[in-house]
């Protein structure tokens, strides 16, 4: 069966799975209920994959947020960029760990963060004082920029076992100017007590995925393929919000039970047993 072929096995945080990757957004005003405003579903991939087709349908439904609370996965000091220069969407989100060079797991090396990049004469200078101008730009390592060292620096160096291993000189590698110096202002915003206090929010989708998972069983596919997949994923978010939405009342004081439909007053007459699975915790 060809639809097979779509699903891909899966492994996050210690549990497998063969299937898909649901992504969803949701709104986190303060005084207004939150709603879901796009479900992605893909093909096993990366969370920021997801990013840029979920920006593209939020401006075509006009709901781009200013500002999209984010988790590490779909964060990277590109996407910040891009999200600002195409949708005006200012991506908020911890960047992932710096890089995992040996240097920086023994912490006793020197990591790229100890030399210092001066864009304008175009030049890298090393903890040790030694410069270098050989700057290349390695198609396959776009877009970072690699910065060689000579033997004549590395060679004679006194620490230069805390630098770097082998008979190769140094290389550092880091972004263009304006993705570097974005980076940096990211990790320096982390620490502002101000941009904790925002990022807090982003826990509330937590609870939604919690509900959608738990409360409606979207983790078990109904349906083979990716289309129909999606569709019961988007159907799955459309009943959360007219959920969310029918909780909604002018009379907060004043409590209104909804009649029973037909559908369960033909249980009640029968006295079946009504499951309710899709409100548990209620």
């Amino acid at each position: 069966m060809p639809l097979r072929h779509e699903v891909r096995h899966v492994s996050r945080n210690d549990k497998k799975w063969t299937g898909y990757h649901a992504h969803v957004t949701e709104t986190c005003d303060d005084g207004s209920v939150n709603v879901i405003t796009d479900v992605a579903t893909l093909v096993s991939a990366a969370d920021i994959k997801a990013l840029p087709g979920i920006h593209q349908r939020l401006s075509r439904r006009r709901l781009l947020p200013e500002e999209h609370l984010v988790d590490s996965g779909y964060t990277s000091a590109a996407a910040i960029d891009t999200a600002a220069r195409e949708h005006g969407v200012e991506l908020v989100g911890p960047l992932p760990a710096r890089g995992r060079s040996w240097q920086r797991k023994q912490r006793t090396g020197f990591a790229r963060e100890d030399f210092v990049i001066d864009f304008d004469r175009r030049t890298v200078t090393c903890p040790q004082g030694q410069v270098t101008g050989r700057w290349v730009q390695a198609p396959a390592m776009a877009p970072y920029t690699a910065a060689r060292f000579h033997k004549a620096h590395c060679t004679p160096c006194p620490v230069r076992s805390s630098c770097t291993s082998g008979t190769s000189p140094r290389t550092v590698n880091f972004l263009p100017r304006h993705l570097h110096e974005l980076q940096a202002k990211n990790r320096s915003d982390q620490q502002d007590p101000a941009w904790r206090q925002l990022y807090g929010c982003r826990s509330g989708v937590e609870g939604t995925v919690n509900e959608i998972v738990n409360g409606h069983r979207m983790r078990r596919c109904r349906y083979h393929g990716l289309a129909k997949v999606h569709v019961q994923h988007v159907l799955t978010a459309i009943a959360i919000n007219v959920e969310r939405l029918s909780e909604q009342t002018t009379e907060p004081s004043t409590y209104r039970p909804r009649p029973p439909t037909t559908f369960q007053r033909y249980l009640e007459e029968r006295r079946l047993p009504r499951p309710l699975w899709w409100r548990q915790g209620k």
